[in-house]
């Protein structure tokens, strides 16, 4: 059988699957960042279902438009936008701003190094928005203003409909679509780059969000050891403050993987927290098609259908090692209980890890 056909086909099915069961959380609870990550599982699956149907049928100019747009662009920055609502409590607005200020600065680089055609002013544009964004959420973080999710959202969400209009007014040259010659993997080379530098912001951003806020979490809930201290309350002198703001993400690195030990000697006893691992698988099957969506960008096609197919995988399975907290697992939109379980802690993150 053909791998471009039955990885994305798979990558749909799961996508699509893993959508339901999320949404079906967001119709009980009604939290938003349940509905944002249902609209990005939607994403993904649609992404992937259009790559299936073009190496099952051949590809055509709606198909590569509908491709490029959804999976290139929305997928990531969607999912990560619902961590940064699981998070907007915290002072995870800070690792928000940071996102996007290294999306800026990366997509202002990637122009430099490969000079998209048709570029014109994108790359000041986006490397511009991002460094106001994130002293905008930097702001309300350290105001503890929980809002700054919003400000999240309007990135992404006006960048999802800017985009949109990007792809409705644009003209293709003939025959439409592109696709990598020797793997027949389709590749962005066809469009203009105001709209191709759009995808490393939204992919840097979304995924350094989901993976960095799944670590953190998993950090939170594992027996801890402490190598570096630091901490950001907002009574300290502003020196201090912006000392400790700075190492703050050193400390966060070396004191995770310190805690590590302790971690798989709490879980071969049976005592670790199942956020931990559960968190920790999302945090993979996030890296995992950042890596190889990245070598997709740069001619590097071979390996993009298999990271397509094992990120959703790694997300779903955190998603099932995280449903264990729940009072029970029941077929999507209706009342019919698969398993019922004994109710444990089911606190706003235990419910999707």
């Amino acid at each position: 059988m053909d791998p471009n056909v039955v990885l994305p086909l798979l990558s749909s099915v799961l996508s699509f699957a893993f959508a339901a069961l999320v949404g079906d959380q967001w119709l009980r609870r009604r939290q938003p960042y349940q509905l944002v990550w249902t609209i990005g599982l939607l994403w993904y699956g649609i992404s992937a279902g259009t790559e299936a149907l073009g190496g099952a049928f051949g590809w055509s100019e709606p198909l590569y438009r509908v491709w490029y747009l959804v999976g290139a662009v929305w997928v990531a920055g969607w999912l990560g936008l619902g961590t940064a609502y699981l998070l907007a409590r915290t002072r995870f607005g800070y690792a928000f701003a940071l996102a996007l200020v290294l999306a800026g600065l990366f997509t202002f680089l990637t122009q430099l190094r490969y000079a998209y055609p048709n570029a014109g002013a994108a790359p000041l544009i986006y490397f511009a928005l991002a460094i106001l964004l994130a002293a905008v959420v930097a702001v309300m973080t350290f105001r503890r203003d929980e809002r700054w999710a919003h400000v999240a959202a309007i990135v992404v969400v006006g960048g999802s409909v800017v985009s949109a209009v990007m792809m409705g007014i644009l003209q293709l040259p003939p025959p439409g679509y592109a696709v990598d010659p020797a793997t027949h993997i389709p590749t962005g080379e066809l469009f203009p780059g105001y709209l191709r530098l759009l995808t490393p912001f939204f992919n840097i951003t979304g995924a350094f969000v989901l993976v960095l806020g799944a670590l953190y979490s998993a950090f939170v809930f594992m027996p801890k050891r402490r190598l570096i201290r630091y901490t950001l309350r907002r009574d300290q002198p502003l020196p201090d403050w912006l000392l400790n703001l700075l190492k703050a993400p050193i400390a966060v690195v070396v004191n995770f993987v310190a805690s590590l030990p302790r971690a798989a000697t709490a879980l071969v006893r049976g005592q670790l927290n199942s956020r931990v691992p559960a968190t920790i698988l999302i945090a993979i099957g996030g890296l995992i098609p950042a890596f190889t969506s990245g070598a997709n960008r740069f001619g590097n096609t071979s390996g993009f259908f298999v990271g397509e197919f094992l990120g959703v995988l790694f997300l779903f399975l955190g998603f099932l090692v995280s449903i264990e907290v729940f009072s029970d697992l029941r077929l999507p939109f209706t009342h019919v209980v698969l398993r019922r379980r004994d109710r444990a802690d089911t606190t706003e993150q235990a419910e999707a890890g």
